[in-house]
């Protein structure tokens, strides 16, 4: 089958891999149908999170066509139109039984957390979705079927894209009435102001550097600032706010923009990626409010600004979102009408293309917000 892997650092290319096949009772098989790029995948690709290999197959947002069932699965059949959920697992162990999915027990044999689907070996070492073919484990626990009546642009980012958004909202706490500051305007921070804007916040500020992204943002009727026009943004938002925002949602994570100081303590291994969404929620939050980080972190941080955390008695929430929980309420909303996530899709192209695909997701060129990929 093609699949897009990893290539080395900024590399990515289509290549022709093994078919997966059944491994356990309760396997299935999926023809990848729709598959889609992540702010996360960048990390990879960037080499900013261990385990990458050559050969890797990235991808974690996937749906399809079950092509095959192990013996054990129950609720699935040949032919049944799916999506995947990107944690991968096991349904049973204790952090399952109490829905925290993402931090499974039983899924990950190489660290702490829970398996990811195409997210290094580190994260389980499960092949991604960004291919004709995925093995999906635990197939009684995952994946769903889809309502009849919906396509696949309908449906793709209930994988990932709208149940980390939404699980960002509760974790910040978000209530009618709000201030809230949005941190990044990539596909999660645009849907999370859509959430927000749902839970009826009586004030949205998105915060990035690109342009067309905050053009996106202010389509939704919010205001946005542009962090590269001020010396300290979170101190202009605490200001604007008159004492700061309730809740902060953190949707950059190490896509972060990264000071000189940083690159040399980076490249020294002092700490990786960037600190500067956490120091802007820290100077924009306000007294006992709560800053949510989604955005995808690692490594250690030097000089994290815990003080001004503490000294304003914030609580800080964080993590790969539980997203199996969250699949059947998105794919209700989704049916029902009440919330549409098409409006990100700036580009549809082919596995083959996925090289070309990354670049300009990466680079934000051509107005790119959210790469569909076809195999």
């Amino acid at each position: 089958m093609k699949a897009i892997v990893f290539d080395g650092i900024q590399k990515v290319e289509c290549r022709t891999v093994k078919d997966p096949g059944i491994e356990k009772e309760d396997d299935i098989i999926v023809r990848v149908t729709s598959t889609a790029i992540c702010g996360s995948d960048l990390h990879l690709v960037h080499g900013l999170v261990k385990g990458m290999y050559d050969g890797y197959i990235l991808g974690h947002e996937t749906m399809g066509i079950v092509e095959e069932a192990g013996k054990g699965v129950k609720n699935l059949k040949k032919g049944d139109r799916v999506v995947i959920p990107f944690p991968v697992a096991c349904g049973h162990c204790e952090f399952c039984d109490r829905g925290e999915y993402s931090q499974c027990d039983n899924s990950n044999d190489y660290g702490e957390a829970g398996g990811l689907f195409g997210y290094s070996k580190y994260h389980g070492n499960y092949a991604g979705g960004q291919a004709e073919y995925i093995r999906v484990p635990y197939a009684n626990i995952g994946p769903k079927k889809v309502p009849e009546g919906l396509t696949d642009e309908q449906v793709l980012f209930v994988t990932d894209v709208l149940p980390t958004s939404y699980w960002g909202t509760e974790i910040a706490d978000v209530k009618a009435g709000d201030t809230v500051v949005v941190l990044g305007c990539g596909p999660i921070g645009l849907m999370t102001i859509k959430w927000c804007i749902l839970k009826g916040a009586g004030r949205i500020i998105a915060v990035d550097r690109v342009g067309y992204r905050l053009a996106h943002a202010r389509g939704y009727g919010v205001e946005t600032l542009n962090f590269e026009e001020y010396e300290q943004v979170g101190e202009q938002i605490k200001e604007m706010t008159h004492g700061g925002a309730h809740c902060v949602i953190d949707c950059v994570g190490l896509d972060g923009k990264i000071s000189v100081v940083e690159k040399i303590e980076t490249a020294l291994k002092l700490q990786g990626g960037s600190k500067s969404a956490i120091e802007t929620a820290s100077q924009c939050i306000r007294k006992t409010g709560t800053v949510a980080l989604v955005g995808v972190y690692g490594n250690k941080y030097n000089n994290f600004p815990l003080g001004n955390f503490f000294s304003k008695n914030i609580s800080l929430k964080m993590g790969q979102c539980p997203a199996t929980r969250y699949v059947d309420l998105m794919l209700q909303k989704i049916q029902n009408g009440e919330f549409d996530a098409t409006d990100i899709i700036t580009h549809t192209l082919s596995l083959e293309e996925g090289s070309h695909a990354y670049s300009i997701f990466d680079k934000k060129e051509d107005n790119c917000i959210k790469v569909i990929l076809k195999p």
